[in-house]
């Protein structure tokens, strides 16, 4: 997709015909069909209603028609600009590090256990929410996903992001650097290993594919969250299985379990969703 093609069917629409949009834009009306053609199939819609005496856009031409006349008219300062056609929730994720500053995608959260680094929670929060308000919800996910075990989390440590939190979760302990005069040599220990989640996240990235989406929408963002995080959990048992010296057959047995249930997965999520390309945040 490029500009200029966005600038045909701008005018197209506007004037209401090809002949008359190819006269104003000093092209013939051939190639001008033609640039319309191959929008057509990259996007793989009609973006117009063809009739004898009458071209109107179809609603997929009109929705990308007022994207890309929001994307030409918001300014920099703008709240809630748009940063890609085909994903209007992709967000501008300020990353706060040199390297990187800001990054496009949406945001997810991670949740992992203090001592093996299990994750026990992953969500994804459209909107780019502020990291306070989402503690929460991705607590309420991790008691879910440990009830059938017993599990509860007591105690949260966090980054400073979730001060002034504390009122909205009475049922947990939030421990993080700006409590730290009034912490236990315990709990500064545990402080200290709070930085161990930032490998894990990097981990997601690098080798669970979670640094891009190719899900469409929030429940592609979703469920890609929650896949990304699964992934990393097989493999996390898989390494333990190994150290514990579990092998043979009962190896074999597993990963012909683990081989199916993901083809189960690719195979639903190949039929409920459409694929676009995306960078995750």
């Amino acid at each position: 997709m490029e500009l200029r093609q966005l600038q045909y069917l701008a005018r197209i629409a506007r004037v209401g015909g090809f002949r008359r949009a190819a006269d104003e834009l000093d092209m013939s009306q051939a190639t001008l069909s033609e640039q319309i053609k191959l929008l057509e199939h990259e996007l793989g819609v009609r973006l117009f209603e063809r009739g004898s005496r009458t071209l109107a856009l179809t609603e997929p031409g009109r929705v990308l028609l007022e994207r890309a006349e929001r994307i030409r008219t918001q300014q920099p300062k703008d709240k809630d600009k748009l940063y890609a056609l085909h994903a209007p929730e992709v967000e501008c994720i300020g990353k706060g590090k040199a390297r990187k500053p800001y990054e496009f995608g949406v945001k997810a959260s991670i949740a992992v256990t203090h001592q093996s680094g299990l994750m026990v929670g992953a969500r994804s929060f459209p909107g780019n929410p502020y990291d306070g308000h989402i503690l929460s919800a991705q607590l309420e996910q991790t008691r879910i996903l440990l009830e059938d075990v017993g599990k509860i989390p007591k105690q949260v440590v966090v980054d400073l992001g979730f001060r002034g939190v504390d009122h909205d979760n009475p049922a947990v302990q939030i421990i993080h650097r700006g409590k730290y005069k009034s912490l236990t040599k315990q709990q500064r220990r545990w402080l200290k290993r709070r930085q161990a989640v930032e490998p894990a996240i990097g981990h997601l990235k690098s080798d669970h594919r979670m640094d891009r989406c190719w899900l469409q929408g929030q429940l592609g963002d979703a469920l890609h969250t929650v896949l990304c995080a699964t992934g990393y959990n097989m493999r996390w048992l898989l390494r333990a299985m190994v150290r514990l010296g579990l092998k043979g057959c009962f190896l074999r047995k597993l990963l012909l379990t683990l081989t199916l249930w993901t083809q189960f997965l690719e195979e639903r999520c190949a039929g409920a969703l459409q694929v676009y390309p995306r960078s995750g945040g």
